[in-house]
């Protein structure tokens, strides 16, 4: 990390399925410190692709919450960019023409399994003792059996066909490797039988045709981490530095969320938290720069990513 081969742009991608809540705006605070840090861009994308759970005014919540705390916005769908649309909404013939190019190469397969027989595929794993997932039916189809399908004009969905043996690891900035054997992922959807992508194929399409350098995002999605590693090969990209971060916990010790209540940032500044006390208070969670230093300001923060920015001793946010 410490040699940067390219101009560093980080993002913060949220759904806009709720407020955004005091733990996702440490992970924004942390990708705009990272990006100023090294001179570069932040960018702001809507991920509104789960319709079902879309919450109106969500996503002006976002970005006034971003602005109120003193954070700006490089690129964005307010403000526009080189790699707009920043609404995955929007984005959608660009998903669909890199799918069929993964499911023309064998990547991805249609799977036309009905919700109630995967639910039923789950409750005999579960008999059985094993974790949930799919058993990967469709993969095996014969053409003739795939052509009955298509004639019937049966649903889909496009699954991801990992690989079934071997490993995958997942480099990561703070941890070190991942490595995860194959045999224990599953064949997730990539795209959804609306037409619409998953998560997981939406993000990392996105994050490469934008160009993001480095994804630093919370740490709960190293377990999903493998399938994006398994993207970036298929498609022949070049990844981005991974970088997990540690998870803002509440009273409870479960990750904080929107399910926590007063936890949105909006709410905090209703009620008169000044916005330098609450950049502070989050870049500050479980670190802390030395014995004594209690208050730092933006600058200060910037310049304290790394340790290597001050003097032999002193600890920087990224450093574990």
């Amino acid at each position: 990390m410490s040699e940067i081969h390219r101009p560093v742009r980080t993002r913060f991608a949220p759904s806009p399925t709720g407020y955004l809540h005091i733990g996702s705006m440490r992970t924004v605070l942390f990708n705009w410190l990272f990006a100023r840090h090294h001179g570069g861009q932040f960018i702001l994308r809507i991920e509104d692709t789960d319709r079902k759970r879309y919450v109106p005014g969500a996503e002006e919540q976002v970005v006034q919450s971003i602005r109120m705390i003193g954070l700006d916005i490089d690129e964005g769908p307010e403000i526009g960019g080189p790699y707009g649309p920043y609404r995955q909404s929007e984005r959608l013939d660009i998903y669909h023409k890199l799918a069929a190019e993964l499911e023309a190469q064998g990547y991805l397969y249609r799977c036309y399994c009905s919700p109630e027989r995967l639910e039923q595929v789950n409750r005999e794993r579960q008999a059985r003792k094993e974790p949930p997932g799919y058993d990967r039916l469709c993969r095996r189809l014969s053409p003739e059996e795939r052509a009955a399908c298509e004639a019937d004009g049966r649903a889909y969905v496009l699954r991801l066909a990992v690989p079934l043996e071997g490993e995958t690891t997942v480099p990561d900035l703070i941890r070190g490797d991942i490595t995860i054997r194959n045999s224990t992922l599953n064949d997730l959807v990539m795209i959804k039988s609306d037409g619409y992508p998953t998560y997981h194929f939406a993000a990392i399409v996105d994050d490469h045709l934008m160009q993001i350098s480095h994804v630093l995002r919370g740490d709960e999605w190293i377990a999903t981490a493998p399938y994006h590693i398994l993207l970036y090969k298929f498609f022949g990209w070049e990844m981005p530095v991974w970088v997990h971060l540690p998870q803002v916990l509440g009273p409870d010790g479960k990750k904080l969320s929107k399910r926590h209540g007063d936890t949105a940032i909006n709410e905090y500044l209703e009620k008169g938290y000044l916005p330098e006390a609450i950049v502070n208070f989050l870049a500050l969670i479980g670190w802390s720069y030395d014995e004594t230093t209690e208050l730092m300001t933006r600058e200060e923060l910037i310049r304290a990513l790394y340790a290597g920015a001050y003097q032999s001793g002193q600890r920087g946010l990224l450093d574990r």
